[in-house]
């Protein structure tokens, strides 16, 4: 991160290394990934994992998965023992010292850290066969139709917010060099399809009481709170004195299923991955957005990187027929396009997946499909006032395509000093924030003036 705030960001941020990245997440990281998952359900045994991993074995490879299980069930379980005694240590009764809770945390992301990179261990597996990127749970249109059909009259009733918030729990909190902190909350999902616990974590500056507040949504496939180094553009928001709360979406992070890799459900259960993920998603943050109405007194925006900017762009619809209390006051869209349908469905990364053939393979066809996706259709503009609103673009996305995006904006009628287009793409926009923080001060601007309206 500190390299890509030189001169040399502004190389690395460019077309070129867009096709490089995608050619590394469908070549190595989803079919590593898929490796992973599968050592994560076999608990050691070489037969469990082939057959989770969709592998036929050899001898020889049976010899080095052997091995390499060993090593992932040690080092998953110091895993589950240090991911134990950090929630003993965040979420307990007891006090906690300030030198504890920095301890717990560090060894809690770098135990994870070196967990999710066990993938690499599973390279010769992926050198000598064809490993599959997705291991697929296609549903049929009947079950489809039995769970969303009912919403397609009234699109919105997907969406609502419930009507009794669950009770949020609330961390400890971890100081930060600059005299800020770190907590997270923890709720149940009100969502009926999920079955679990949401995590959010707030970053949140110093002075904090007079901070706007940005949820903000990562991408699919992304873990930020499991990883050390990601390119991340949240620690110059906490900069700027906004604070932020980034919840893990449905099957990311802590809420991944058992034998899969974070967000394959959304790919593997396709098209009913997308219905799951964004209802669930819109109703969790509304929990939020209630929680931090009644704790704060500034304004509150939602925003994103690709799904958790399309997350925030359907709340941005759909929050019309929430309570006002719940609505955004401005958005943050980052890599984002007009419809849903265009980026799961034509999008690059779902070309990668192999969507289409598997949802044909199982009864589904375009119009069956194209039935579902006005449930995430705007109806009209959004609530939030166009001026509110912030995008920021490349023209060479292929995988949230740039011209569905632009469209949608125009449509928005998103004010031109707004917009933030570059010649970039799905890979190399946040990579150009890194020094470019243009968008951001922006963004910071419009958050003082809504403050200063509401004072």
């Amino acid at each position: 991160m500190a390299a890509l705030r030189t001169p040399l960001g502004n190389l690395v941020a460019r077309p070129w290394f867009d096709h490089v990245a995608l050619n590394t997440v469908a070549y190595w990281f989803f079919p590593l990934s898929r490796l992973w998952a599968a050592a994560r359900t076999a608990e050691g045994s070489t037969d469990r994992f082939f057959d989770n991993a969709g592998v036929v074995p050899t001898g020889r490879l049976e010899q080095r998965v052997r091995r390499t299980l060993g090593e992932f069930e040690t080092v998953r379980h110091r895993m589950v023992d240090i991911e134990h005694d950090w929630e003993s240590a965040f979420f307990g009764t007891g006090e906690c010292s300030a030198d504890a809770l920095l301890q717990a945390e560090h060894e809690r992301l770098t135990c994870r850290n070196r967990y999710n990179n066990l993938r690499r261990k599973f390279i010769p597996v992926r050198l000598g066969c064809n490993v599959p990127p997705v291991r697929w749970q296609i549903p049929s249109p009947a079950d489809v139709e039995a769970i969303y059909g009912a919403f397609l009259a009234d699109p919105s009733k997907a969406f609502s917010p419930p009507d009794i918030m669950p009770e949020i729990t609330v961390s400890h909190r971890l100081n930060t060099s600059d005299g800020g902190h770190n907590y997270w909350l923890r709720f149940r999902s009100p969502s009926p399809r999920m079955d679990d616990q949401v995590i959010a974590r707030v970053y949140e500056p110093a002075r904090a009481e007079n901070a706007p507040t940005l949820i903000f949504g990562h991408g699919i496939c992304v873990e930020f709170d499991h990883w050390k180094g990601l390119v991340d553009e949240v620690e110059a928001m906490v900069q700027m004195g906004i604070r932020v709360v980034r919840p893990e979406a449905p099957w990311h992070g802590r809420r991944v299923p058992d034998g899969m890799y974070g967000g394959e459900k959304f790919i593997a259960t396709a098209p009913m991955g997308a219905l799951d993920l964004f209802t669930s998603a819109a109703q969790e943050w509304s929990v939020i957005m209630d929680w931090l109405r009644r704790t704060t007194n500034t304004p509150i925006a939602i925003g994103g990187s690709s799904l958790g900017a399309m997350t925030s762009q359907i709340i941005c619809d759909k929050s019309r027929y929430w309570p006002d209390r719940l609505r955004p006051d401005a958005a943050f869209l980052v890599t984002h396009c007009g419809h849903i349908e265009d980026a799961v469905v034509h999008g690059k990364l779902a070309e990668v997946w192999g969507i289409a053939k598997a949802t044909i393979d199982h009864g589904w066809r375009t119009n069956l499909i194209r039935r579902y996706m006005p449930l995430f259709e705007a109806e009209r503009r959004p609530i939030i006032r166009p001026e509110n609103i912030v995008t920021v673009l490349g023209d060479h996305d292929n995988v949230t395509p740039f011209n569905s995006a632009r469209t949608l904006i125009d449509e928005w009628n998103v004010p031109p000093e707004n917009q933030f287009v570059y010649r970039r793409g799905h890979f190399s926009v946040p990579l150009g924030m890194m020094r470019d923080h243009g968008p951001l001060l922006k963004f910071r601007h419009i958050l003082s003036e809504l403050a200063a309206g509401s004072g």
